[in-house]
């Protein structure tokens, strides 16, 4: 491979750095929205995940939504304290934790999804439907195949 100068180098040539950038806008756009029910996406994406999968166990909750043991384990932590989501003990497995939301934790989740939408709306808003389509089509191509390389890989993508 042709060795590159420095000069020769553009930033706006660099998808990592438009990725980050949208990853910021993504999160600025949700913090915005949900700022009077002071929920992170992380936290979200937790709510999400257990509401879809209740019972689902920490470990697996992780690898869903792609966060490394500890991230997860002070997500969860944030939202039991909260009083959204609690641990139970499996009845099969004994050193197993599994999550479930609690009343509070699924009126949260209720109260979060209007305004999250509209965050991802307005992330999207430059963007036709057809355009929004083949953006999305195109983030999985690109996730799916370079999963393996995150700090954290998702057990699936879609």
């Amino acid at each position: 491979m042709k060795r590159s100068t420095p000069a020769s180098v553009n930033i706006d040539d660099q998808p990592g750095y438009y990725i980050r950038r949208l990853h910021q806008i993504s999160v600025g756009l949700f913090l915005q929205e949900l700022a009077e029910l002071g929920l992170t996406p992380v936290q979200y994406a937790a709510l999400q995940t257990v509401a879809n999968q209740p019972g689902i166990d920490q470990r697996t909750l992780a690898r869903t939504v792609a966060l490394d043991a500890s991230t997860t384990g002070g997500v969860v932590d944030r939202l039991e304290q909260r009083g959204a989501m609690e641990r139970r003990t499996s009845p099969t497995d004994r050193r197993a934790r599994q999550l479930w939301l609690t009343a509070a934790g699924e009126q949260l989740l209720s109260d979060a999804i209007p305004s999250m939408l509209q965050a991802q709306q307005q992330l999207l808003a430059p963007l036709t439907e057809r355009q929004r389509a083949e953006f999305m089509r195109l983030m999985r191509i690109v996730i799916d195949e370079n999963n393996i390389h995150s700090r954290a890989p998702s057990e699936t993508t879609r």
